[in-house]
């Protein structure tokens, strides 16, 4: 029997006032894996980027862009919660590279092991093993 991983049906969307560095630190520092990068004509603009988690999820982000009323009004005013099963891997990444840790490593009353980390333009990143409350019984 063949399993597959299903699609993420949510994704959080950022902005960046430099986002080929976002994405070097997301890829390189956190472990996402770029799945798809649109630069903008300039070349040092990126118009669309998605980046998947390993353990599945993933984010979409971009260019900071006044013109967009959609996007935050800030660049790096995020805050995103990522499961892994593995949060220690992620610290000692985040460590080995120097990285801000908002919130050292620890364990939470609601059973969860997790950090904080600020990526380079400030937005929050929780790593931890909490994956959510469970669904409610079918009545």
């Amino acid at each position: 029997m063949t399993t597959t991983t299903p699609t993420p049906t949510v994704w959080a969307g950022l902005s960046y006032v430099d986002a080929p560095a976002a994405i070097r630190f997301l890829v390189d520092v956190l472990g996402f894996t770029e799945t798809l990068v649109v630069p903008g004509e300039n070349g040092r603009e990126i118009v669309h980027a998605e980046l998947r988690w390993p353990e599945g999820g993933g984010v979409m982000l971009g260019s900071h862009d006044e013109a967009n009323e959609l996007m935050p009004t800030k660049p790096g005013m995020s805050s995103v919660y990522v499961v892994t099963d593995d949060p220690d891997r992620v610290h000692e990444r985040c460590v080995a590279a120097g990285a801000e840790i908002a919130r050292e490593m620890r364990e939470e009353d609601y059973g969860s092991r997790g950090f904080v980390v600020r990526d380079p333009e400030g937005g929050v990143w929780s790593f931890g093993t909490y994956r959510g409350a469970p669904e409610p019984a079918a009545e």
